[in-house]
């Protein structure tokens, strides 16, 4: 007996749910919010600058439309409370998306203070801001998604830090899915390839650094932050309801 064929465009509508997608003023997290936005949900996002009007103007960076708030999430613990706070504050959060990052370059990451600084950003505020939203996240059934890297799956010359956050993110994502699967709360994640935007920068705007990279990429193009938010959107949708603890790898083919 034939059936219907599903509708699977529904799954995708995003009307009535709250999003805050965390590092999301510019580059991929922006992509992903401005995704969450046209598919009809209300998002906020966070960045370091002190107002969206600081972003006017710059390459990848779009605030239309988004409700935006400074939280520095590069400050220790005890002197972050603000965002821990503003995310206790969310009376309703269906979607939270943590895509915070930094990177240190000329071996910045080799000395302790730069290495505390990219770990601080790229692991230890993924905890603060996930422990602090999971009541939130509980009470909507919702789905907490955080962007990693394709840098979690092999060595990253130069940047000892980034890599070793980013394996972080990666199983992290996995314990606090296992942990709060019960609770009916989602945990995935995504590793991003080399995708263009202001953090790679160092090697695209160098015409011999990309065309090596492009040469590693199956694909033959860099990635793009509207790459990012298609599996954002998957992964925060009814499609993926029983996929739990997973970082989805969207990277071109780079890892094969």
């Amino acid at each position: 007996m034939n059936q219907a064929p599903r509708h699977y465009d529904k799954h995708l509508d995003f009307s009535d749910r709250q999003v805050l997608v965390v590092g999301g003023s510019s580059g991929i997290g922006n992509g992903i919010a401005q995704a969450f936005r046209s598919q009809g949900a209300a998002v906020e996002v966070w960045g370091t600058r002190s107002s969206a009007s600081d972003y006017e103007g710059e390459e990848g960076s779009s605030l239309e439309g988004l409700s935006y708030r400074c939280v520095d999430l590069s400050l220790p613990e005890s002197d972050s409370k603000r965002a821990d706070l503003s995310l206790q504050a969310h009376r309703r959060l269906d979607v939270l998306v943590l895509c915070q990052g930094i990177v240190r370059y000329q071996r910045a990451e080799f000395e302790m203070p730069g290495f505390r600084e990219v770990i601080e950003v790229n692991l230890m505020s993924l905890m603060r801001c996930a422990s602090a939203s999971f009541e939130a996240l509980r009470q909507a059934r919702g789905s907490l998604i955080v962007v990693s890297s394709t840098a979690a799956f092999h060595a990253t010359r130069g940047n000892p830090a980034y890599a070793a956050s980013k394996a972080g993110a990666v199983g992290l994502v996995r314990t606090l899915a296992q942990a709060w699967a019960s609770e009916g709360v989602r945990v995935n994640g995504i590793a991003p390839g080399f995708v263009d935007t202001k953090l790679t920068k160092v090697t695209t705007a160098n015409p011999k650094r990309l065309a090596a990279a492009l040469e590693r990429i199956p694909a033959q193009r860099l990635g793009q932050p509207e790459d990012m938010a298609g599996a954002a959107l998957f992964l925060a949708s009814p499609l993926a309801a029983y996929i739990y603890g997973q970082t989805l790898v969207v990277d071109g083919g780079l890892l094969l």
